[in-house]
């Protein structure tokens, strides 16, 4: 997948720090991007500097309006005697440094930067423009307004950034762990691997682990957005961010602080706004070739009105030429698009979703197929043992005995499945020259002679015989042999997950087509597209089975996202224009090679992301549609002297509000 990488330009802020890279970059870094992994004890002193941040620009503004209000009574109504030549001037020029002069400011240090044509420059020349020729409450009003705009801004970014923050500084800083019987605390990050972290109702953990303790709840809304009580029992995965609701609880850590599944989530947030969506770039280009042809325009409508008029008038046509200025700047374009994207980001966020970066957005807003693997994606990837079926002259304890042995060599859920079947082996039982042969089994030698265990292919491959009709049983099938004979199978079910029936059903209403790739059986993975009503199911497949079949696809000229969460999938997952991965139990391969994180494994998650994606372009669309029109109806009252600098404010700031108040809704929105 090509990743857009932003290019590097300086932006700075009122007081002249530097901000980001572009423009439109602003808004990510106003939002705190490269700011979002902070520990848990800073969250008080980053939201009191936000907010002081805030206050300190609505000082000037109120300040610069109280005077600019006052300066339009003494004009219009009061009319003091004083107020009058070089005291008017004066006045009006202090009402304008409050908001002015940062704007300028931040124009020239962008110019000595090899900015040049910037909005800075554009408000600036057409307000000093103003002053020169008398117009001073106009200059004062666009600075005011555009000033009152940045907090909008300030105020919808961290808006769009509270959504995300609830995915952000879940880790403690430290963990209590149990060490030669007795607690001690100790920083998180120096936590072991193997080492027994005890955990007090209330705590939250700081890293991944297996509980040891035979129960206890968790809240898991850090992870998966959803707050419901989740009871894991011994032996099952918990990950840090979770929440312990009422009993003491010990787990053993089995990932480092810095590889837990919450760490990985936080690189993705911390990148997300590196890859940009092609609306986007479309604003950085249309920009940077706009901002100096407005230029050009506006001296041109100043000047060349001198060789065709007989009574032309230079200081009326300056003032045309200021006007088309202030309506030109692009504020509503670049901060309300990335904005637009940077809350869809915060949406899909609040509700467990998270998207590497907004191109993925516009890509699943007009998907046409979504591909999903079957096991853990679709189905719960809990399976049990259904029914044990040996041929006669195989002694039943020693083979079951053996598989079990075999299958402690495998981390996938049918192993799990046959070793709470088994239990702890109790005969005598060695294996050698064990060894995993990829989308077929397990080979190994035990007690003398060759057993294998796993799929049909693995006996055709081998040579080994068996009954084909057992190929139609409605379930996963493990087959054995033992001493180059067949010696019976296992079946496996598998449950499908609650709300699967609804993703399919909805992604239908979407009008996006489904396909359902797994390497189970041909008739087990029929059955269960069948149920759902998926239109087109392929069994039996090999990783690079997936791959082709995606490819067909592809080929076609048809988007195609896959949804899968193992180490098998991660190839077809880097194929597709937009992979999915389930973020709660999948590889790690998966989560770092998908675009998109589902958090809590529900396959409804993923009509949800398309339709954040929609809703989200939509808004972005909106926008721009907004800007273009206002602007280009006073762009055109302004050349033919009809509009003025209070109708120029309204066409740039105003337009910029209501583009910013219009990507929020986003936010809002109850999916």
């Amino acid at each position: 997948m090509t990743q857009q990488k932003p290019t590097h330009k300086h932006i700075y802020d009122a007081q002249g720090k530097q901000l980001c890279c572009t423009l439109e970059d602003r808004i990510y870094t106003n939002a705190g991007a490269k700011k979002l992994i902070k520990p848990t004890h800073q969250h008080t002193h980053e939201h009191s500097h936000e907010h002081g941040s805030v206050l300190k620009t609505t000082i000037p503004i109120a300040v610069s309006m109280l005077l600019l209000f006052t300066a339009m009574a003494f004009d219009h109504f009061l009319h003091p005697e004083w107020f009058t030549g070089i005291a008017r001037v004066l006045w009006y020029v202090a009402t304008y440094i409050p908001v002015g002069f940062p704007v300028i400011k931040e124009a020239v240090e962008s110019i000595a930067h090899g900015e040049i044509f910037s909005e800075f420059l554009l408000m600036a020349i057409a307000t000093c423009g103003a002053f020169a020729i008398g117009e001073y409450p106009e200059a004062v009003a666009v600075m005011l307004f555009y000033a009152i705009g940045e907090v909008f801004q300030t105020i919808a970014v961290e808006k769009a950034k509270s959504n995300i923050q609830s995915l952000i500084d879940q880790r403690p800083d430290e963990a209590v762990v149990i060490r030669n019987n007795q607690q001690q605390t100790v920083k998180a990050k120096e936590v072991l691997v193997g080492d027994i972290v005890q955990l007090r109702p209330g705590d939250k953990l700081a890293l991944d682990g297996i509980l040891i303790s035979e129960q206890a709840s968790f809240n898991t809304a850090a992870l998966t957005g959803e707050s419901a009580p989740d009871t894991k029992t011994k032996g099952k995965v918990v990950l840090a961010g979770m929440i312990n609701l009422n009993t003491v609880a010990q787990i053993q850590v089995t990932t480092a602080y810095a590889d837990s599944k919450l760490s990985k989530i936080l690189e993705l947030v911390q990148n997300a706004t590196t890859h940009k969506a092609p609306t986007e770039l479309f604003i950085r280009k249309f920009a940077r070739i706009y901002t100096p042809a407005v230029v050009a325009l506006a001296v041109l409508i100043c000047v060349l009105p001198y060789f065709f008029l007989t009574n032309y008038v230079f200081n009326e046509w300056l003032y045309r030429a200021l006007i088309f200025l202030v309506i030109s700047c692009p504020c509503a374009l670049v901060i309300s698009i990335p904005l637009g994207y940077f809350g869809g980001i915060g949406a899909a966020s609040k509700n467990g979703i998270l998207f590497k970066g907004s191109n993925f957005i516009d890509t699943l807003a007009s998907i046409q197929n979504v591909v999903v693997d079957k096991t853990g994606t679709i189905t719960e990837g809990v399976f049990s043992v259904q029914q044990v079926v040996l041929q006669p002259e195989f002694n039943k304890a020693e083979i079951l005995a053996m598989v079990n042995e075999i299958e402690k060599l495998s981390s996938h859920p049918v192993a799990t499945a046959i070793h709470e079947y088994v239990g702890e082996n109790k005969l005598p039982i060695t294996i050698e020259n064990a060894e995993e042969i990829p989308a077929h089994g397990l080979k190994a030698i035990a007690n003398g002679k060759e057993l294998l265990v796993g799929n049909l292919r693995l006996l055709e491959k081998y040579g080994i015989k068996y009954d084909t009709t057992i190929a139609n049983t409605v379930a996963t099938l493990i087959v054995i042999a033992y001493g180059g004979k067949f010696a019976g199978y296992i079946t496996i079910a598998d449950k499908i997950k609650t709300d699967a029936a609804d993703t399919i059903h909805k992604l239908n209403n979407y009008g996006v087509k489904t396909t359902m790739l797994s390497g189970d059986k041909t008739s087990v993975v029929n059955a269960v597209a069948k149920e759902l009503n998926i239109a087109n199911a392929f069994g039996d497949l090999l990783p690079e089975d997936k791959v082709a079949k995606v490819q067909e696809l592809k080929a076609q000229n048809q988007s195609v996202a896959f949804v899968g969460d193992g180490i098998n999938d991660a190839p077809v997952i880097a194929l597709s224009d937009v992979g999915i991965a389930m973020g709660g139990l999948g590889s790690d391969a998966a989560i770092e090679t998908a675009d998109v994180v589902i958090q809590d494994d529900m396959p409804s998650k993923i009509p949800l992301a398309i339709l954040v994606s929609k809703k989200t372009k939509s808004i972005v669309w909106q926008n721009i549609g907004l800007a273009f029109a206002v602007k280009t109806i006073v762009l055109l009252l302004g050349a033919g002297g009809i509009a003025t600098m209070w109708e120029a404010v309204f066409a740039d700031v105003g337009v910029a509000l209501l583009a910013i108040l219009n990507a929020i809704r986003i936010q809002r929105m109850k999916f």
